[in-house]
Formats: C-alpha cells, structure tokens, sequence
C-alpha cells in the first residue's frame, strides 16, 4: 500500500478516491475505540462518542473540574458497563481530545452519536449531559448552550431539550443569579 494511501491521500497516482464511511471517522473516536479495542467494534464506538459528548459539556465553560470529571466516570461506568479503570481512561482520552481538538471535532463527533443512537438513547445522553454540568452543583450559561448544540446536533427538536433541561432547572445559573 503506498504512504499516500495510509496517509488518506488518495491513491497512488493522484486521483481521489471515494471515501467510505469508515475513513470518514473522525481521529478523536478512534484513539478512544483503540483503547476500548476488547470491546464489541459498534459498542466501543458509542461508548468513545458518549464519553467525548460528556467531555465536550464538561469543558464548555473551558475548566473540567475535579467534580465533573467523577461525575463523567460513573456515568460513563453506569452507562457502558466498563470496569473503573477503563472508565478512568476513557474519560481521561475524551477529556484531552476536547481540549486538543473539541472545535474541530464537536459536530463530527455528536453526527456520529445521532446515527448510531436511538431516540431513548439521545435523551439518556441529555440527561448525562446535564447530570456532568450539575456536578458542581450549578449549570452555567455555556454549558447550557452546550447541550443545546448539542441536541440540535442529535436533530431533537426545541421541545426535546426543554423537556429534558426542566428536570435540571433549579441549576441553572441564570436562575440562581436572580434568586
């Protein structure tokens, strides 16, 4: 195989050729599947873009407090049924990655989740997503953008996302400023 190829160049004599859906996976997703490569290929796949999506909620306000990142841990452990360990890797890798590449990656990453979840598993995601930013106890304004990118990215409606955030209202740092 020449360099080029192996270097997503195309092939050999220039001409591009068609990517598959495989090669159009996003680099983020794949350093967290290698780590997780034990595992089923499509449940590593959810597990890597669920954990990124924490992370990408996580660093919204650009600090990944001590809190969210226990908080990411569980429910990354809750979710996926990964011993610690390995939910303390993969939270550490969606963590970096956010950091490293999260403008770059966001969208690719969330499209990604939206086709391989079912609706019941978008609203589990939304609600793991508010249950990071509770984690110190109060929701700020990006972090609530966030989610609401990120919904939008999932195509859930307006409604979607309101049902959801209802049940996190009293974390809202809008709300507890007027309070």
């Amino acid at each position: 195989m020449a360099i080029w190829k192996l270097l997503g160049f195309g092939s050999e004599g220039g001409e591009e050729e068609p990517r598959s859906s495989q090669e159009a996976e996003t680099e983020t997703v794949r350093k967290i599947v290698d780590e997780l490569n034990h595992m089923e290929p499509a449940h590593a796949r959810y597990v890597a873009c669920f954990s990124y999506l924490l992370g990408r909620v996580a660093h919204a306000d650009l600090d990944i407090s001590a809190e969210e990142t226990a908080a990411m841990e569980r429910i990354v452990m809750e979710r996926s049924g990964l011993p610690e360990q390995q939910a303390i890797l993969v939270v550490q890798m969606a963590k970096s990655q956010n950091v490293l590449f999260g403008g770059t990656e966001n969208f690719l990453v969330a499209r990604e989740f939206g086709q391989m979840a079912s609706r019941e598993q978008k609203f589990a995601l939304l609600h793991c997503l508010f249950g990071v930013s509770v984690a110190d106890e109060s929701i700020s304004t990006a972090e609530d953008n966030e989610i609401r990118k990120i919904s939008r990215e999932l195509n859930l409606t307006h409604d979607d996302f309101i049902a959801v955030r209802l049940a996190y209202k009293d974390y809202l740092a809008t709300k507890k400023k007027s309070s």
